[in-house]
């Protein structure tokens, strides 16, 4: 079913994709309807539910007009998203997702952000997780990084430890999403394919500095449970772009960190054709020890490498810094001869 063009077209678009959701779409819809901004439409994408979920969104949709259902057969997220963004007629086009509350000024932030920042192709907001009582010291940690990464200096150093825009905060230009080819599945998260994507093309994008949604922490949410989104997952997606940038022209990498986490890339990077010359590591029990064909050599040997990508490979943040400060201290520019990585 595809809806017609509105007589006015709306300035934001919200895509929110749902399967099953009838249990809190109600209040994801709720938290739209209530924005401070009015200038937008909804499209809620119904992928194949065989709940209440359209009775839900028909309500809304009758309510206000500015709220659309579209119901498909089930198809999976990336052909949800394809399908919101093929009913879009903003030209900045936001994401929500059924099991997540937004703050009333969320549209708001965000459209005057890119407003007043033409040099950005999209913004997203700080999070926190609900319930309180759910949130682990790691996902604590987890939500103060994307809280963080308020400026393009900040992303961009971090473009390849994980997705730096939670992805159901973001809003961005309907015409770069365009230009880049929108959401595509490739076996892992569509989000950060689609983020590193931009940024290969050279758009810049970063978090407006204000906690401005509700992420449900549910253990059941797919982001936890399909394996699109596993760690090995997110591994070969940062691989697979970084072989087409950063990589070009590169010997192969040295990986700091001989731990599990750098053990891991080793093996994805070989996966996809790339040498490992070596690890660089400051734990002297290591250092002399071969691992998977590469020597592990301290960290002053990193210039014998300059030839080479050099790779942090560090899961918790503080370690990540560490590695980072040392590769520097040898001389390796950061975000060009070193980049960080989890």
């Amino acid at each position: 079913m595809t809806s017609s063009r509105p007589r006015h077209a709306p300035l934001v678009t919200v895509v929110l994709p749902v399967r099953d959701g009838a249990a809190t779409l109600g209040a994801a819809l709720r938290s739209l309807g209530a924005q401070t901004f009015s200038d937008f439409e909804i499209i809620v994408v119904d992928d194949g539910s065989g709940d209440d979920t359209a009775r839900v969104a028909r309500r809304w949709e009758r309510r206000d007009s500015r709220f659309r259902l579209v119901r498909t057969p089930p198809g999976g997220i990336v052909s949800a998203l394809r399908r919101g963004l093929s009913e879009a007629h903003g030209t900045l086009v936001a994401r929500m997702d059924a099991d997540d509350v937004c703050h009333p000024a969320r549209l708001a932030t965000q459209v005057d952000l890119l407003q007043r920042r033409p040099d950005l192709a999209g913004c997203g907001t700080g999070v926190r997780y609900v319930p309180a009582s759910s949130v682990t010291a790691r996902a604590a940690e987890y939500a103060s990084w994307l809280n963080s990464m308020t400026t393009w200096e900040t992303v961009a150093a971090n473009i390849f430890v994980e997705c730096p825009l939670a992805h159901p905060t973001i809003m961005f230009r309907a015409a770069a999403l365009s230009a880049v080819g929108g959401y595509r599945d490739r076996g892992w998260p569509e989000d950060y394919d689609l983020v590193l994507r931009l940024w290969r093309r050279g758009h810049r994008f970063v978090s407006a500095p204000r906690v401005l949604l509700d992420w449900n922490n549910r253990g059941d949410r797919l982001s936890r449970t399909h394996p699109s989104y596993s760690l090995d997952a997110f591994r070969a997606c940062r691989v697979h772009h970084l072989r087409r940038t950063l990589l070009a022209g590169r010997s192969g990498v040295v990986i700091w960190g001989a731990g599990p986490t750098g053990k891991k890339l080793a093996l994805e990077c070989r996966r996809q054709g790339i040498r490992v010359r070596a690890f660089i590591e400051v734990d002297p029990r290591k250092i002399g020890q071969v691992i998977h064909g590469a020597p592990v050599r301290e960290a002053a040997a990193a210039n014998g490498f300059r030839d080479a990508l050099h790779l942090g490979a560090v899961a918790r943040s503080a370690g990540r810094e560490t590695v980072r400060a040392a590769a520097v201290g040898e001389g390796l520019a950061d975000g060009e001869d070193f980049v960080a990585m989890a």
